[in-house]
């Protein structure tokens, strides 16, 4: 097991570095810069000074200081430094990336995890009731609506859900953030294709489970249908759903910025839009990084948690 863990880890930082570098090279790549689509007309010469500054009139100078900069751990040991230096954001020259990331990324984190909580807690009950009353009324209802779920984008839904429940009955706030009225219409949003496709995940393990062997001699021996339902068929449904809940996290958490943009969420997703608009590429590399440790993050976790409730696959490792 360790050994297992162990090399998911060692594979963290050769990923990022791979993602940091294929970043790279797209934002040297696109034309133009924050300095030159300024508003302020500046003059060649401080136009000069200032990409000398921000180490943009060097592009492989400015990638080993950037990449010097996110490994930061070393500076920080020596006291040079934060822990992650995102370095400064060109747009925002009064900020750097450390701080916009540190204002917005929670309220994206808090958002995404509400909405995960949301698609887990509906979405595993509906896939296991309808397995259970398979052919039923609601297990065509549950496939129908997990269907749709699918099929709409966000902005489609996002939109509806806000005139239905905001503007027509009046329910929850319009949008914006602070409370908890304001996280029910952008957190079901963001919930609802998660939502439908770990129903589906859930009903087809289930299918698959309750023909099994060791389920029929759980009914032989007189154990009740909720025990044998939720205790042990469930155990072996819920793999798939296990594996799914890794990228969906993260990338419930890190592709959220429709939803934010549609509510008003000042969320870190319309900061990394704005940094693509206006080629602030401390910025551009600063968000990929911190969606890519968090994608990175839940799939190692979920890794682990998968080589927990299955021990086979750590046998299949070595």
């Amino acid at each position: 097991m360790w050994r297992y863990i162990a090399m998911r880890l060692l594979l963290c930082p050769v990923l990022l570095w791979a993602i940091y570098t294929i970043t790279f090279l797209m934002a040297v790549a696109a034309p133009g810069n924050p300095f030159t689509a300024s508003e302020r007309n500046l003059n060649p010469e401080v136009e000069r000074a200032v990409m000398a500054q921000y180490k943009a009139d060097d592009n492989w100078a400015f990638y080993w200081d950037y990449l010097g900069r996110f490994f930061g751990p070393v500076r920080a040991w020596r006291g040079e430094g934060p822990l992650i230096d995102l370095g400064p954001s060109w747009q925002y020259q009064d900020w750097t990336v450390n701080q916009i990331v540190g204002s917005a990324l929670p309220v994206s984190v808090g958002l995404g995890l509400f909405a995960m909580f949301l698609a887990v807690v509906l979405g595993v009950p509906i896939g296991v009731v309808s397995a259970v009353r398979r052919g039923s009324w609601f297990d065509y209802t549950s496939l129908a609506v997990a269907l749709v779920g699918i099929s709409l984008p966000t902005f489609v839904t996002g939109t509806a859900f806000l005139i239905l429940f905001a503007l027509v009955l009046n329910w929850v706030p319009v949008g914006g953030w602070g409370k908890v009225s304001q996280l029910w219409l952008p957190g079901l949003t963001l919930a609802l294709p998660f939502m439908a496709y770990i129903a589906r995940l859930t009903r087809l393990g289930m299918l698959d489970v309750l023909g099994s062997d060791y389920v029929r001699t759980a009914w032989a021996k007189g154990l009740s249908q909720r025990r044998v339902i939720w205790k042990h068929a469930l155990k072996n449904a819920f793999l798939p759903v296990l594996s799914f809940l890794g990228p969906a996290t993260a990338a419930v958490m890190t592709g959220s910025f429709v939803v934010e943009t549609i509510f008003n969420i000042p969320g870190l997703g319309q900061h990394f839009v704005d940094s693509v608009l206006n080629r602030d590429r401390g910025m551009i590399l600063g968000t990929v990084l911190v969606y890519s440790s968090v994608i990175v993050f839940f799939n190692v976790v979920v890794d682990v948690a998968y080589a927990l409730v299955d021990p086979r696959i750590e046998l299949e490792q070595g």
